[in-house]
Formats: structure tokens, C-alpha cells, sequence
């Protein structure tokens, strides 16, 4: 991708979005009144990569050190997460004798939960607020966890392609971080926003009320869950899928521009439009539950939108099978929105660019503060 030098800009630290089907870099400027856009890169993870472990590491090493050294990151401090996959999340309530030993009942309820040993392990929490429990009101927490071996791993990775990193930080934080920026008006302040990144493997769904985050949960349903299915229908390969379903977002896009001899076949084309909507279906459900969960707690407090992000929101069947279930608006969301990048060339569609949400939120980390400290490990 291009790059462009900033005069009298401050540089943040690069964000490193490792996904499970790519990598993205970003890293932005500021001078106090504009963000821009100073380096960004992408690089695609194939399925067949993807699914082994060691040369998917050997394929993230080197993929990160020609990033780097093709494009002008300046300096080498780094903003991370720890995959979704080894990230423990969950909520947890408090009665109010008990929040005044808030980090004692957290690493209990950690130990109990996840058997992970808090004097080693990182645990951190969020207050997501009061709510009415019978004829109590208790405390809302939102925990997370993840093994010292996962930490380590992460930090040897970024050590090997010297990165240092400045804090390790995680998807919802991220999400929210990115799209949190463009609520300040003060009717945003007294709604109820819902950001929803469907990506490869894992579908992140995170509520918000004005600047507070109060609801996370973590659907393991994806693109990838897309591609098994009509991989099994049709007897084809995981790699053919992709290209397939690829090849049908296309046709279904406004801008298609793919002649009657290159359409796909009208009996694979209903197969595929019956796989995804199955999983779409499935999908939908897990989110109307986080829908059911949040009304129930939070008294009350209605949702009026969903923000969806991520490479799976182009998918126009899910989003029309979303819109039915969840009876909400839904926009896909534009991370980019209100940052110069006229000078960055980006694949894809410019006016969305929606798969780079988590991205952009690792990389305005500093510059906007929501948010900005989540797991215990905090690099120097």
C-alpha cells in the first residue's frame, strides 16, 4: 500500500490485527485536530495455511517482517489482542457488600470458572453498571482471562519480528474503541448502540451505552462456518468455497458487473443461498439472545441500532436475515469515517472498508482513551 510522511504529526503506535484469514497494520497521526492514515497494509491467510499451526505462525513472521520493511511504519511499538480463541470473557454480579473487594471476588470467580491461577495468569474486569436482581441491586462485571501460555506465546511472536508492544489488548475493546469516537453528541449519550464484528471464525457482539461498554459475549460462528457448510453440500474444498461464496457476493452486489456467462449456475447458486441463510439463521439467534439478555438486565434500556463490521458484513444474505430477526436498524459501519486516507490506497471498497474496524481501534489507542486498558499486561 502507499504511505505518506506527516509534517509536525505525532505517530501512535502501530495496530497489529492478526485475524484467522488475515493480517492488518495500521498506523495513524495526529496533530490534535485531524487523524490520518501515515501506513496501513493487508496481507490474506489461505484456508489451507490457516489450518496448521505452525505454518500459520511461520506464515504470520514473515508476512509481518515485509510488511514492515515495505512499508514507512515509523518506530516499532505495537498495540495486539490475544486471539478470541484463548480469550476468556464472561459477566459476572455483585451484591453490594461485595464491591468493595471488587479485584478479590473477580480472580475467585476467575479461579472458580476458568481454573486459571490469578497470582500467574492475567484477569482483568469492566464495570458494566447497576442492575435490578429480585429485590436487589447488584453490580454488573465483565471479566477477562487468558493463561500466562497464551501471553507468553503473543509476546514471543511480537519479540520475533521486533515489535514492542506498548499494551495487549482485545477485540470488544477494539470494536468499541473504533466506532465509540463518532457517538459524542449528547443524544448519543442516552442511547443504546450494539457493534457487531463478523469475522472468519468468531462473531463479536459488544453493547454500549454512551462511553460505557455493557455487555460482551463472543459467538464462535463465522465466514468459516459459511464455507464448511457449502463445502459439504457441494463436495468441494474449504479454498473453492470461499471463491465460490466470494463470486456470489459479487454477483449480489450493486456494482456487479459479471456478464451472463460467468454467473454461477442456478443450482449452485441455490445450494449456496440455502447454506448461508442456514448458518445466517443460526447466527441470528445467538444475537437475539445477547438482544434477550441485555433488555432483561438492563430494565428498560432499549436497542435502537446495530453497527455491523467485519469481512463477513459485505454478506448481503446475512444482513437481510439479521434485519428480519433482530428488528433494528442495521448499518455496516465505516472505521475510516472522519480520517484522512486520500494518499493510502486500500483494496476493497473505499467508502466502507468495514474489516478494518478492530484494526483502527487498536491503532487510535492513546488517541482516544476509551477503553485503553483491558488485560493486566502493560509493555514499558
Amino acid at each position: 500500500m502507499l504511505w505518506w510522511n506527516f509534517i509536525n504529526k505525532n505517530h501512535c503506535p502501530i495496530g497489529l490485527d492478526i485475524g484467522h484469514s488475515s493480517i492488518k497494520m495500521i498506523q495513524l497521526a495526529h496533530d490534535g485536530r485531524s487523524i490520518s492514515v501515515a501506513a496501513a497494509d493487508k496481507v490474506q491467510i489461505d484456508p489451507l495455511t490457516a489450518a496448521d499451526e505452525t505454518k500459520r505462525r511461520e506464515f504470520i513472521v514473515s508476512s509481518i517482517r515485509e510488511m514492515l520493511s515495505k512499508n514507512n511504519f515509523q518506530g516499532r511499538n505495537v498495540v495486539s489482542f490475544l486471539p478470541s480463541d484463548k480469550l476468556k470473557i464472561t459477566s459476572i454480579r455483585l451484591a453490594e457488600s461485595e464491591t468493595d473487594q471488587i479485584e478479590q471476588n473477580v480472580r475467585k470467580e476467575v479461579s472458580q470458572r476458568f481454573g486459571l491461577d490469578v497470582s500467574e495468569d492475567s484477569v482483568n474486569y469492566l464495570v458494566a453498571g447497576d442492575v435490578q436482581h429480585g429485590d436487589e441491586v447488584k453490580r454488573e462485571l465483565i471479566l477477562f482471562a487468558a493463561d500466562r501460555n497464551t501471553v507468553r506465546e503473543h509476546l514471543e511472536l511480537l519479540d520475533e519480528v521486533q515489535l514492542k508492544p506498548t499494551s495487549i489488548d482485545t477485540v470488544p475493546c477494539a470494536l468499541f474503541r473504533c466506532f465509540s469516537r463518532s457517538l459524542r453528541r449528547q443524544e448519543d449519550q442516552d442511547r443504546t448502540m450494539v457493534f457487531v464484528d463478523v469475522g472468519r471464525c468468531f462473531t463479536t457482539v459488544v453493547f454500549a451505552r454512551g462511553e460505557e461498554i455493557t455487555f460482551i459475549k463472543q459467538v464462535p460462528i463465522g465466514g468459516e462456518k459459511f464455507d464448511d457448510l457449502i463445502s459439504s453440500k457441494l463436495g468441494i474444498g474449504l479454498d473453492e468455497a470461499a471463491t465460490l461464496r466470494g463470486k456470489l457476493r459479487k454477483e449480489n452486489s450493486d456494482y456487479s458487473d459479471t456478464d451472463d456467462e460467468g454467473r454461477l449456475d442456478a443450482s449452485t447458486r441455490q445450494v449456496m443461498v440455502d447454506s448461508i441463510n442456514t448458518i445466517s439463521d443460526e447466527l441470528a439467534r445467538e444475537i437475539s439472545l445477547c438482544f434477550r439478555y441485555f433488555t432483561v438486565t438492563f430494565r428498560g434500556k432499549r436497542v435502537e441500532s446495530a453497527i455491523f463490521s467485519g469481512g463477513e458484513s459485505y454478506e448481503k444474505i446475512l444482513l437481510n436475515v439479521l434485519r428480519r430477526q433482530l428488528a433494528v436498524d442495521i448499518e455496516i459501519g465505516q472505521p475510516f469515517r472522519g480520517i484522512e486516507r486520500t494518499d493510502v490506497a486500500f483494496e476493497g471498497d473505499r467508502r466502507m472498508l468495514s474489516e478494518w474496524a478492530v484494526a483502527m481501534g487498536l491503532g487510535l489507542k492513546g488517541i482516544n482513551p476509551a477503553y485503553s486498558k483491558v488485560l493486566s499486561y502493560e509493555g514499558n
